[in-house]
């Protein structure tokens, strides 16, 4: 039971990995801090899409798997076993990464945007 408990957390962590990755940029508008957190996630998986690194929340996921007398998840990953052919068709990953890419970069638009109408604000005399 505690193999299959820690497998399943790690699965979970991944699965919230890739939500905060999607739309952690969008928190940032509401709580600037946020932005720091999710700078550092876009990185980590832009470097796990371009160098081919194998998450270790896999290799915890598969060891609890393994642990548990179940069948471990492909080392390709994640993404590959829960997501491809089951969210979206598989001759579709490209287009769910640029997808998520854009979503990042839209959010972080809209923060420099929110950030530079706030000090322009921040610069003019207040109303009477």
């Amino acid at each position: 039971m505690g193999y299959r408990l820690i497998a399943d957390i790690a699965m979970l962590l991944h699965a919230a990995f890739l939500v905060y990755l999607a739309v952690g940029g969008f928190l940032a508008w509401r709580w600037r801090w946020t932005f720091w957190p999710h700078l550092a996630t876009a990185v980590y998986a832009l470097a796990i899409a371009i160098v081919g690194w194998v998450c270790p929340l896999t290799h915890v996921e598969n060891w609890g798997r393994e642990h548990a007398g179940r069948e471990t998840i492909p080392t390709s990953g994640f993404i590959d076993h829960y997501l491809t052919g089951v969210i979206y068709p598989e001759e579709h990953l490209l287009t769910a990464q640029l997808a998520v890419a854009a979503a990042v970069l839209v959010s972080w638009a809209g923060l420099a945007l929110l950030s530079w109408r706030n000090r322009s604000r921040a610069g003019r005399p207040p109303r009477s």
